[in-house]
């Protein structure tokens, strides 16, 4: 299964591991391929090490889901999309159509809300969890 992970749940999972999207991302990581490109990256990392969020991660965590980040297969973005509510959330998109991606997990409304975007479900953490084995 190849999966598009939003930002907002690699934050969540770095401030509390056993919660909801950790699970998921837990999840994700065991059972499928995590993809990247480099706008997710470079997100990730910059979200990771801001002033207010840094600090109170666990360094085990940060470590684990650096990990996760840097062995994600990187995608090249060679089409372009501009279709979410959010623009900035539009770069998710772009990683699922581009790395044929099976399914999008995010915590985002501006994204939920899409679902199925071009055939591609879009899921919250407790629905990955639920349906695991379905997707």
């Amino acid at each position: 299964m190849r999966l598009v992970v939003d930002t907002n749940i690699f934050v969540s999972a770095a401030l509390k591991q056993k919660s909801l999207p950790g699970i998921a991302l837990y999840q994700a990581a065991q059972h499928g391929t995590l993809l990247k490109s480099a706008a997710t990256e470079a997100q990730f990392f910059e979200v990771m090490e801001r002033s207010y969020i840094a600090p109170v991660i666990v360094p085990e965590t940060r470590d684990w889901l650096k990990r996760l980040m840097t062995s994600a297969e990187i995608v090249s973005i060679t089409e372009r999309i501009a279709e979410c509510r959010d623009p900035t959330d539009d770069k998710f998109l772009e990683l699922a159509v581009n790395g044929k991606a099976d399914l999008i997990l995010t915590g985002d409304n501006d994204l939920l809300v899409l679902n199925p975007f071009r055939g591609i479900p879009i899921v919250a953490p407790a629905v990955f969890v639920q349906g695991t084995t379905r997707f």
